[in-house]
């Protein structure tokens, strides 16, 4: 029999307050656009979960009355939905994804991480200290709109700052599609400043280094402390990884949080659209130079490279646009020579096994 969703409100929320009742699925990120790939009939025998730990041992997920592991699988990440087969776990369907935030995998190995799906909201989380870095930063925010996910930047420890407006006027600049929030993580700051993405059935996610507070914002969001913390080297202002892994936390009469690990190495693959939106002014100049190929280093009638002469770019910024999408289309290329290989092998095994079969 289906669920009546119509009067559930979230643990702890006023009853008395304007904020709409949501259903227990709407409360883990359920939303129109996973709906519309089932029907009622389906989710009946086969309800929704949504994935939110993966381990080498299987997948923790969480739904309406579900709290189970299912068996381990290479294509499902954090923030997964799927429908649950209660009879064969392994044969759970996975539902088409939302928005997908992805990398090279860090180390020589060919191959692409997921790392979260389904995210609404990613706040790249960085600090007014020595952990602040542009090229970081464009490299996040490229990562975040690739995969179809808002990017807002988050610098905190303004309270131990002189000067943080310095850092959110540099962050700024970067582009006009991000919006910029300087905070201290503790206390009550998260809370009212980040408001605004952190509605009921809204998925976000805190990415960025070790030690800028990506946990400690999680803590105070939930107002206890569920992820652990710890302090950062001062000798350089880098942190030490106190999040081991990926966990999606489901807040009552909030949003639900991804907490992520520290990443040291983010090698984008696939993020040509991503690397263009961030250098916008670039890429405009670039489809104004006179051969298509321009490789934008010494072409007579190339429009960039005019533009760097005049003053209009900066020759810094140029030089991590080259870098971005000389690394993207790298990766690019060599993944798609990895899966070329791959799925010749896998025909190979399949008529050998045919031949055999007869």
């Amino acid at each position: 029999m289906p669920h009546d969703y119509s009067k559930f409100t979230l643990p702890g929320a006023d009853a008395a307050s304007p904020t709409p009742a949501v259903s227990p699925l709407q409360a883990f990120g359920w939303q129109p656009f996973f709906a519309q790939q089932t029907s009622t009939d389906e989710m009946a025998t086969h309800p929704p979960a949504r994935v939110t730990e993966v381990h080498r041992s299987g997948l923790r997920v969480l739904g309406d009355g579900i709290d189970m592991i299912l068996p381990p699988r290479a294509d499902a990440t954090v923030g997964d939905w799927l429908l649950i087969d209660h009879e064969l776990p392994s044969a759970s369907r996975l539902l088409e994804r939302k928005s997908l935030i992805k990398r090279r995998a860090a180390g020589h190995e060919v191959k692409v991480q997921l790392i979260a799906a389904n995210i609404d909201t990613a706040f790249i989380v960085t600090s007014c200290n020595a952990d602040f870095n542009v090229a970081r930063l464009e490299r996040y925010i490229a990562l975040t709109l690739e995969a179809g996910v808002t990017p807002v930047i988050l610098i905190t420890k303004a309270d131990l700052c002189d000067d943080p407006a310095t850092y959110a006027k540099t962050a700024e600049a970067i582009s006009d599609r991000v919006t910029v929030v300087t905070l201290n993580a503790r206390g009550e700051e998260p809370n009212v400043k980040l408001a605004p993405w952190c509605k009921p059935g809204q998925t976000i996610a805190f990415l960025g280094s070790s030690g800028v507070g990506k946990s400690t914002l999680t803590n105070a969001l939930t107002g206890s402390e569920i992820a652990a913390t710890q302090g950062i080297r001062e000798d350089d202002a880098k942190g030490r990884h106190t999040t081991s892994h990926r966990q999606l936390h489901v807040l009552p009469g909030s949003c639900a949080v991804l907490d992520t690990p520290g990443v040291r190495e983010l090698q984008l693959t696939d993020a040509e659209t991503g690397v263009a939106e961030v250098f916008s002014d670039i890429d405009a100049l670039s489809a104004q130079c006179r051969f298509n190929d321009c490789s934008h280093e010494s072409e007579p009638g190339c429009a960039v490279l005019a533009a760097l002469e005049s003053g209009e770019i900066d020759a810094a910024r140029l030089g991590r646009w080259r870098k971005l999408l000389a690394e993207d289309r790298h990766n690019t290329a060599t993944l798609a020579q990895r899966r070329s290989r791959d799925k010749s092998f896998g025909k190979m095994v399949r008529q050998v096994k045919k031949i055999k079969g007869r």
